[in-house]
């Protein structure tokens, strides 16, 4: 059985789905709707009506699985992973299951600091509230973090590198293409055993990505084996939301040494070259311009 998440009134530092405000275009005739009298602006099933509009949308062309209806309804499935920043749970969209990457607000980003350097808020009311951690500060901080992931995502889509396609961003929610089978997410890395040609396969493809965020001025900032994912044999990049800028961030070499450092331990612990990590390292510095 699904797991449904009841239904109250949501709070910003709630774990629970953000609800839309109800809209006088999507009101549903009473006796068509089996709930009629508790929630009559709400979908007949489901849990809400479809965010799409009013929402940031993805890069065009889009793909054709994408529901852009305005009717469409979104049900959640359930819990798909938590984590310090945000928590992604799963949504059928009208037939289509999606991530749905929820920010919380709170007081802390545990990768907010020198992540942050090198970017920029023009208003200081906004700079100050988010260094003091007020509430509307923290409330920017999650947007920020949802803003930045969903925008890295696109031009990295665009560049034809191997991350989630991003559908759209409404607030602090950013829904993804869910990467899996069915409502079964594909393994992370970590969880993979690959034979020695898989291994040498799997090493060549994220060459290849990291070489792409090269050239695009970048590093993933957070890279490990806990941040890619394996789905039939492809490699999937995911968790951007910290993605540094090689030359305006004065930590930039130092990211892209940890990034590159982490994921070859991994993969020179079950029998890749253990040169390979070095020498790949000085593609991304060339890709870059930093040499």
């Amino acid at each position: 059985m699904r797991e449904r998440i009841p239904r109250r009134r949501p709070r910003f530092d709630d774990d629970e789905p953000i609800r839309p405000v109800p809209r006088p275009d999507h009101q549903v005739d009473p006796a068509l709707d089996g709930r009629a009298g508790t929630d009559i602006d709400g979908p007949p099933t489901g849990d809400r009506w479809s965010t799409w509009t009013g929402a940031q949308h993805g890069p065009e062309p889009r793909p054709d699985w994408v529901v852009t209806a305005h009717a469409a309804v979104d049900t959640e499935l359930g819990v798909l992973k938590t984590g310090k920043e945000a928590d992604v749970h799963l949504i059928d969209r009208s037939g289509v299951v999606l991530a749905a990457k929820r920010y919380r607000v709170h007081k802390s980003f545990h990768r907010d600091g020198a992540y942050q350097e090198g970017r920029r808020v023009r208003r200081s009311r906004e700079t100050r509230a988010m260094a003091n951690r007020t509430t509307f500060g923290r409330e920017l901080l999650a947007g920020r973090w949802a803003a930045a992931e969903f925008a890295a995502l696109g031009t990295l889509w665009s560049a034809g590198l191997p991350v989630p396609y991003p559908v759209q961003l409404d607030g602090t929610e950013l829904l993804l293409e869910f990467v899996g089978h069915g409502e079964r997410a594909a393994p992370r890395l970590a969880q993979v055993r690959p034979t020695a040609s898989e291994l040498g396969e799997l090493w060549d493809q994220l060459g290849e990505a990291l070489r792409g965020l090269a050239r695009l001025g970048w590093a993933h900032g957070d890279l490990s084996a806990y941040n890619l994912l394996v789905h039939e044999g492809r490699l999937v990049l995911i968790d951007l939301p910290q993605v540094v800028d090689l030359v305006g961030n004065p930590h930039g070499a130092e990211f892209l040494v940890r990034d590159v450092r982490r994921v070859a331990e991994w993969f020179t612990a079950r029998g890749l070259d253990a040169d390979a990590g070095e020498r790949l390292f000085h593609d991304l510095v060339a890709e870059a311009g930093l040499a």
